[in-house]
């Protein structure tokens, strides 16, 4: 019997999304995402092409994955917010493939600007010019501590993801009330 395809693509994935999340684009290493894999290098390329474009495919993935868990809420930022940060504790890999996509492929993906340019658009009706900045200020917030210097978080005297999360709340509801423009 022959070996079955999807069962090496799906370890390729997984080994990929991995890789990826640990060393970026640029230092990611074909030889090793085989060599997790339990796949040999010219299967990687047969099934997925060069190493960018399956960069692209689990940072895409990745991003539909947690679209798909965390629902935007345009009428509850501070909701939004705290399911994401939460989304993030629990899937790190999101976060750090966001990071290095962001630092290696800036330019963005048609499905990326389509992704921000609703969410802004739905924004925009309580936010109006402001939107895309309270977006970004949310992002922000959301991932303050996992950008932050460890010199920086080692000075800190909170440590419960869960008191950081209800700073996060806070921080969201003050944000989405001073700059909400009148109904």
């Amino acid at each position: 019997m022959p070996p079955d395809s999807t069962e090496t693509k799906r370890r390729i994935l997984i080994a990929a999304q991995r890789e990826f999340a640990d060393f970026g684009l640029a230092g990611a290493r074909i030889d090793r995402i085989a060599e997790s894999a339990r796949a040999n290098k010219r299967s990687i390329y047969m099934h997925f092409g060069p190493k960018e474009t399956l960069f692209d495919m689990i940072v895409s993935g990745v991003l539909a994955a947690m679209a798909e868990a965390v629902q935007f809420t345009p009428d509850d930022l501070t909701g939004y917010a705290t399911r994401l940060f939460d989304y993030l504790q629990a899937e790190p890999d999101a976060l750090r493939l966001t990071a290095w996509a962001n630092l290696e492929r800036p330019t963005a993906t048609a499905d990326e600007a389509d992704t921000y340019s609703r969410k802004v658009d739905a924004l925009s009706l309580r936010f109006g010019d402001h939107a895309t900045d309270v977006l970004a200020l949310i992002l922000g917030l959301v991932t303050a501590w996992a950008s932050a210097s460890p010199a920086l978080l080692s000075t800190s005297k909170v440590k419960s993801d869960e008191i950081r999360r209800t700073m996060l709340a806070h921080a969201a509801a003050s944000l989405e009330s001073t700059f909400a423009a009148p109904r």
